[in-house]
């Protein structure tokens, strides 16, 4: 008798794994992607995975459903280990059911969610779905309702990381849109609020599903999504990378690695590397990558903004996050998009107890009606409010540039950065020095002899009186100027002496952030 019971446990385990049946996964293997256990099995330790609610089955009895009642209801959910550290995870089957979401469906994502803020470890969704479920009506509206409140209950508590791997329209998308990354895979992820045929239907707009929610759609364009890979194995593999910089929760830190690289390591290039002419650019990411350890930085929303450089990496073994402007594209400026993408990185640093590294080199807001009709001003604001909401350890290095207002938002000591350091190489100023002696000398210049003559020396007294770090160093809002060269060690010296850091913020239901 036990053995038939056994016999009869092992038949439904084998009925589960194949519920899409051969012709499904056969279509899903044509597609080149993966099935939803196939992505477990990748993404997990080997023989780690442990999979939850296997037997459940929805409960509907309408349209012919009562016919059809898969084990497992199109998701696949459970916990396992990545590199040793435990994480929870569901994975939608879109070789059963389409992946669709019903009452069940959702109830096994909403299980996950809720243990993984229970334990304190990171969620992982896998997305592939043809989204909600038609036949059970409203109870697929509830189950989507159910999963967006876990997603913010969860927020800023836990990571949670979605990974688009297939299909994922209509209400779906806003799950994703919740968490902290999303991860994309080119030519077969899609998101959007409404397909390419509703768009025509609606505003006779001709578009195809990759145009409209593609990848590079999303990584480039709307910046919904932080990553873009070139299949599912890359997709998955970036999944590990990045829980390697993150803690388990917000109670603890970024687990710590071996450094092999030189804590003191100098880099003569750095002294080099701001060009004698204040309008010519530079490749910001040499710097960075100087000054983390191995070079290894792991930017995010590369396609994104690119006026403004966001990513982490690691000086001493332990995680930071940093956020730097681009001189390469836009002269560095801050803009709507710049703003909004830095001031996400920083909260999600902040919540996750990730030191902030800000590295300046700013000209100012960007100008023009485009940005003040689309709300630059709130949108700018968004960054004053990520880095004065933070009381993570923040340290500001003053590259080149940091003229006005620009300056204030990018973490000066007036957003309480702990620590500002300049190199001999920056300019701290209301506006750049030929802007500001043409309005403080007008007159002088309008009257002199040699008007371009005349130009020409009010520039450069007023870059020797205020626009130098020394000025600022004078009235104790930098800390020091140091020798680019060496900013490696002093950063990693800050960085621990930080690491004992407490700070708190009033006391208050929340702030409000300019949305």
């Amino acid at each position: 008798m036990a053995n038939d019971k056994l016999k009869e446990l092992d038949s439904k385990k084998v009925a589960a794994q194949q519920a899409g049946g051969s012709k499904g996964i056969g279509k899903q293997h044509a597609k080149g992607k993966y099935t939803a256990r196939e992505r477990l099995d990748k993404l997990f330790d080997a023989n780690s995975f442990v999979e939850l609610d296997t037997f459940v089955q929805h409960r509907c009895e309408q349209f012919g459903l009562d016919q059809d009642r898969p084990l497992g209801d199109g998701v696949v959910t459970g916990y396992g280990t990545i590199d040793g550290r435990l994480v929870y995870c569901f994975a939608q089957d879109f070789t059963v059911m389409g992946g669709s979401l019903g009452q069940m469906h959702a109830a096994k994502i909403v299980k996950v969610q809720e243990l993984a803020q229970k334990v304190g470890v990171p969620l992982i969704g896998i997305n592939d779905s043809g989204g909600a479920r038609i036949q059970e009506g409203v109870d697929s509206l509830a189950g989507f309702g159910d999963i967006f409140f876990n997603n913010v209950m969860a927020s800023g508590q836990i990571p949670q990381i979605s990974v688009i791997m297939g299909p994922c329209a209509g209400g779906a998308v806003y799950s994703p849109a919740l968490t902290d990354f999303i991860l994309m895979v080119d030519q077969s992820s899609n998101m959007f609020i409404t397909g390419p045929q509703v768009v025509k239907t609606v505003t006779g707009e001709v578009v195809t599903a990759e145009a409209l929610g593609g990848a590079t759609t999303h990584n480039q364009s709307s910046g919904v999504a932080h990553f873009v890979d070139v299949d599912e194995e890359a997709a998955l593999a970036r999944i590990r990378k990045l829980l390697s910089f993150l803690p388990a929760n917000n109670l603890e830190l970024a687990p710590r690695v071996a450094v092999s690289d030189d804590l003191n390591r100098l880099d003569l290039r750095l002294d080099e590397i701001i060009p004698a002419s204040p309008n010519k650019p530079y490749d910001i990411h040499q710097v960075i990558e100087s000054l983390l350890d191995e070079g290894d930085f792991f930017e995010v929303q590369a396609l994104f903004a690119k006026n403004i450089v966001i990513g982490f990496g690691r000086m001493g073994g332990q995680t930071v996050g940093i956020v730097a402007n681009q001189p390469n594209n836009l002269a560095g400026c801050l803009d709507i998009n710049a703003s909004d993408k830095a001031a996400r990185f920083i909260r999600t640093c902040d919540a996750f107890n990730i030191p902030l590294l800000t590295l300046v080199d700013v000209p100012g807001f960007l100008p023009g009606t485009s940005q003040e009709y689309n709300g630059i001003i709130r949108h700018g604001a968004k960054l004053l409010y990520a880095y004065s909401e933070a009381t993570v350890p923040k340290i500001t290095v003053i590259l080149r540039k940091a003229y006005g207002g620009a300056y204030i938002a990018m973490c000066s000591k007036h957003l309480k950065a702990d620590l500002v350091y300049a190199w001999p190489t920056a300019e701290i100023a209301v506006m750049g020095p030929d802007g500001a002696a043409n309005i403080i000398f007008k007159h002088d210049i309008e009257a002199a002899l040699d008007p371009d003559q005349m130009r020409a020396d009010k520039i450069r007294d007023y870059r020797q009186a205020v626009a130098n770090p020394y000025t600022a160093a004078a009235r104790g809002y930098v800390d020091d100027v140091v020798q680019p060269s060496t900013s490696r060690q002093r950063l990693i010296s800050a960085f621990d002496m930080l690491a004992g850091k407490r700070e708190g913020r009033p006391a208050k239901k929340h702030g409000n952030l300019p949305l």
